[in-house]
């Protein structure tokens, strides 16, 4: 967790516009299930892109989706192209997308979000019912499997809101 709060910090420092998506943002929520990356859908528009260079240019960037994980240079121009960065950085790995199944593009999974304290680390994060949405919307089994965990916290969040 020490890794994707600093992961998080930097993305802040830099003013990188994201919005925390996946398994961390199931854990946000209650989930026990664990995940290895930080998926953020964030702005894949110029601006945020050299923002994104600023936050993570200088821990190694790596492509994960490689097998043989050769170094990503991260420069803005050249990653106007891209629909979704899968990194791996000295600080862990990291998933960029641009849009999320189920929900939309980053105007969309933006307007879907609420703020979240993480031990004193403010982001945004998409909000329960569209999570599960995504995770159903995704339909691998770890993902169903994530979407129905959601669907118990949901239910659970419901009913101490009426009591």
């Amino acid at each position: 967790m020490a890794s994707t709060l600093e992961i998080l910090r930097r993305l802040n420092q830099h003013e990188v516009e994201y919005v925390l998506v996946g398994g961390m943002a199931g854990v946000l929520y209650g989930s026990s299930l664990v995940t290895e990356d930080v998926d953020v859908c964030a702005s894949f528009e110029p601006k945020n892109l050299a923002r994104i260079v600023s936050a993570l240019g200088d821990l190694n960037p790596r492509h994960r989706m490689n097998p043989n994980h050769p170094p990503m240079d991260l420069n803005a121009v050249e990653l106007a192209g891209f629909k979704n960065l899968y990194l791996i950085t000295d600080l862990g790995q990291i998933d960029l997308l641009s849009e999320i199944s189920g929900v939309g593009s980053y105007p969309e999974v933006s307007r879907y979000s609420i703020a979240a304290n993480l031990k004193g680390l403010v982001c945004k994060v998409l909000d329960l019912d569209r999570l599960i949405r995504a995770r159903r919307a995704v339909g691998r089994p770890k993902d169903l499997q994530a979407a129905a965990e959601l669907e118990v916290i949901r239910r659970r969040l419901k009913g101490q809101a009426t009591k």
